[in-house]
This record gives structure tokens, sequence and C-alpha cells, in this order.
């Protein structure tokens, strides 16, 4: 990926991501888990990976990701857009697997779909179940 999120993870951030995330039902889109420094991110019905982000310890304390790639095959992955993947990269481990609110990102992620994929009338909250699995208010 060329574009990757700029944001320093907490070592407190980084061990709850190396614990993953697991859909605990078919509401929730994402399953993630790690392998040493490699974070992956897979769609839990299919089971197919979307990402995988290679993390690396910053100078001043924290992590960050180094190097992450994402799946190109329409057939597996439908986007093409570099700041749409960076974006839900970065939405899925802090909202998914941090639980955070992450309020900015998820606007963010309705902006860019609404504007990408022609669908201006599109409810935030559709649009957020269908990418993340998440209610609007989670």
């Amino acid at each position: 990926m060329p574009q990757l999120p700029e944001r320093i993870w907490s070592d407190e951030d980084w061990e709850r991501i190396q614990r993953g995330y697991a859909a605990r039902d078919m509401d929730e889109k994402w399953n993630v888990f790690a392998e040493g420094e490699v974070v992956f991110l897979h769609r839990s019905w299919t089971g197919r990976g979307v990402f995988e982000a290679t993390f690396a310890p910053v100078d001043e304390g924290g992590w960050r990701i180094a190097r992450a790639v994402v799946e190109r095959d329409p057939e597996r992955y439908r986007n093409l857009d570099e700041a749409y993947d960076c974006l839900m990269l970065e939405l899925v481990i802090s909202a998914i697997v941090l639980g955070e609110p992450a309020q900015d990102l998820r606007v963010r992620m309705v902006e860019l779909t609404r504007r990408e994929r022609g669908a201006a009338d599109a409810p935030a909250g559709v649009i957020q179940h269908s990418a993340l699995g998440l209610r609007s208010d989670s």
C-alpha cells in the first residue's frame, strides 16, 4: 500500500492488537489476528484476507504500520481507492479491535464511500454496517 495510516499506537494498544479479534456473529464483518509483528485482517464470512499490516516499534515509544498490502483481486475485494484502503485499515484496527469510537474515521469512510461509489444518498449507518459490521452508534 502506498498510503499508510500515520497513527502511532501505544504499547498497550499493540498488546490488544496482537490478541486479535474474532467475529462473534453474522453481523460482524472482520476477523483480525497477529503472527509476530504482522497483523492480518480477514472478512469473517469468507475468510478471505484483505489487509496484511507489518508493525514496527517507534523510537519514541509505541508502534506504527511500517508496511501493508491489500487484496487487489476484484473477485475478492472490490475497492481500488488507496485513500479508502488506508482509512479502512486504520478503522478496522481502531473501531473493531480496540473498540474505539473512531468517529472521525467513520465520518471520512462514509464521505469517501458516498463520493467514490455513487452512493450520495446512502445512510451513514448502512455504509458503516456494510463495511464494518457495526451500527453507527457502536
